[in-house]
């Protein structure tokens, strides 16, 4: 189904090329975008429907197996439906093996859910990307609910797999992460220096006692031992002895008694006397205030400020919803996901202009990670948005627009000015179908129908850049150039002009003389003698009947 823009309703140009809201069934949006991205996205967060009986889920899926035709026309899914987890399953399976298709061959999928149906998506994972691909599972620790009969549940999970574990290997230094409170140390520290001035002493206690004052849940802050302060920033007095025992040990003089210093029992971590007196030349070495106790490195934070991903976020839901509705004051959004979560997950996996795709998107938190991401660290990460429900305007979309403009009186300073960016918004047309093509009935724009022709030959991404209309050309796969003479007007497809004539023949050869051509059109006046004895490497489709023998296939 081709997608069709609205200018009004989005922020920016409209591009197809750039950041994409669609309303419409995320099956039908997912097979639209497949001729654009297959291959092309590098990170799949989805929020599927957890399956609780109480959410009342459903999804008009363009099915024919009786049975689930029966199943989507008895109507939303409840607690009491005997087949609700046969009915989620059926609804996966198909999206998630078109992510797959969409997924890029160094990308991964992120996929939230909770207790009710995550044995049944570890299995249907497992099959569509294979279990060598599995990541690991995230547990979203947050808030229980008050009214649990037995247990206060206060996590979700986040499964991850990769679409080729092998790929990740070899560029696995990019999975880290910011260490936690990154910011606020920063903050503390730049506000200590510009109160004392280079009195470093006073710096490192006053960042002691601020560490000491942080509540229980910051206690696990993987750098909150950062605690001192010299000229070239916050560091950490670490470990200077041999590992294991039995390292060597010569004599290195303080600095200020001039004495012998103390030698770690283990020996030092240096085998050779030159490297630390290079380490000491560098103030890399950490001396006490006498040669009476064993001296230490200094690992400064902004060179180990990066962390492998832990399996536990911790970030209480009730935080999302008040920054949703800080946002959307009248949004009757209960569960939104926390944009800081999305945001750690896409800091690890994506950079620079990577695409992003979520197509359960509810309120358009991965729009706004992705675009707060941008703003810190000055990328260009795409995002591609689908939502099904009404609300894919009035809140999925809107919470993008006041996000990427700004909103008044938002307490957060970025959010006031705005994060920068835009989107373009998109409905689903009507679905290219045979029938009502050969009838001309509903004839699709060019490059709507150049776009599904170029994919199912090539099994390649269709590039609109690349594609010109005005001499039929869609673009090149594989040695092979692929062609469309085609309007989309009943009358003129009857008309000698939508031919393959000789002369057009000559003329996309010409284009590539030691490549092959194939040329979608209504009918041809060249025929494969002709074409053959002027040795041109043209070979012709014709359309629509080429659209039945490319879909068998």
């Amino acid at each position: 189904r081709p997608l069709v823009m609205h200018p009004e309703k989005g922020v920016g140009e409209p591009f197809l090329g750039g950041n994409l809201i669609i309303q419409g069934d995320n099956l039908h949006a997912l097979k639209a975008l497949l001729p654009l991205y297959a291959g092309k996205v590098k990170c799949i967060y989805i929020d599927p429907p957890y399956n609780t009986g109480n959410e009342g889920w459903r999804y008009n899926d363009n099915v024919n197996a009786p049975m689930i035709r029966e199943w989507l026309a008895a109507g939303p899914i409840g607690r009491e439906d005997a087949l609700r987890h046969d009915k989620w399953c059926a609804m996966m399976w198909p999206r998630l093996r078109l992510l797959k298709e969409l997924l890029a061959e160094n990308g991964a999928i992120f996929v939230s859910i909770d207790d009710n149906e995550i044995q049944h998506l570890r299995v249907i994972m497992d099959e569509i990307f294979g279990s060598d691909n599995f990541i690991g599972c995230f547990v979203w620790e947050g808030t229980g609910k008050n009214d649990a009969r037995f247990i206060s549940v206060g996590h979700d999970y986040i499964l991850c797999y990769a679409q080729r574990m092998e790929t990740l290997g070899e560029n696995k230094n990019r999975w880290r992460a910011l260490k936690e409170g990154i910011d606020e140390i920063d903050k503390v520290a730049r506000k200590l220096l510009q109160e004392n001035g280079s009195d470093f002493r006073k710096v490192s206690c006053g960042l002691k006692n601020w560490f000491s004052s942080l509540d229980k849940k910051h206690k696990c802050w993987p750098h909150r031992h950062y605690n001192c302060v010299d000229v070239k920033g916050i560091y950490f007095p670490g470990d200077i002895s041999w590992p294991g025992g039995g390292g060597p040990r010569y004599e290195i003089l303080h600095p200020i008694t001039g004495n012998p210093v103390k030698v770690p029992a283990r020996g030092w971590v240096f085998p050779a006397k030159e490297t630390m007196l290079r380490a000491m030349e560098e103030g890399r070495v950490h001396f006490g205030p006498d040669e009476s106790s064993v001296p230490n490195l200094k690992r400064y934070l902004h060179e180990t400020d990066r962390q492998v991903l832990t399996s536990v976020f911790y970030q209480d839901r009730r935080a999302a919803h008040k920054n949703l509705v800080r946002l959307l004051p009248d949004t009757e959004f209960e569960y939104p996901k926390d944009e800081r979560v999305i945001r750690r997950i896409l800091e690890v996996v994506t950079s620079d202009d990577d695409l992003i795709l979520d197509s359960f998107a509810g309120s358009g938190t991965t729009a706004h990670a992705a675009l707060a991401l941008n703003k810190e660290d000055g990328g260009n990460r795409r995002f591609i948005l689908v939502e099904c429900e009404d609300y894919a305007d009035s809140v999925t979309a809107e919470r993008v627009r006041r996000v990427a403009r700004g909103v008044a009186g938002a307490k957060d300073a970025a959010l006031r000015s705005g994060l920068g960016g835009g989107f373009t918004y998109c409905t689903l047309g009507p679905p290219l179908e045979l029938d009502k093509l050969l009838s001309g009935e509903n004839l699709p724009p060019w490059r709507t129908l150049g776009a599904a022709l170029f994919h199912m030959a090539t099994n390649c991404t269709f590039d609109v850049a690349a594609a010109r209309q005005s001499d039929w050309y869609l673009g090149e796969a594989d040695g092979r150039h692929i062609w469309l003479i085609y309007r989309p007007d009943c009358e003129w497809l009857k008309s000698d002009a939508a031919a393959l004539t000789l002369t057009r023949a000559r003329e996309f050869q010409a284009a590539a003389p030691e490549d092959r051509h194939l040329v979608f059109a209504a009918s041809r006046f060249a025929d494969n003698d002709l074409l053959a004895e002027e040795k041109l490497r043209v070979e012709f489709a014709p359309l629509p009947f080429a659209l039945y023998r490319l879909e068998r296939s």
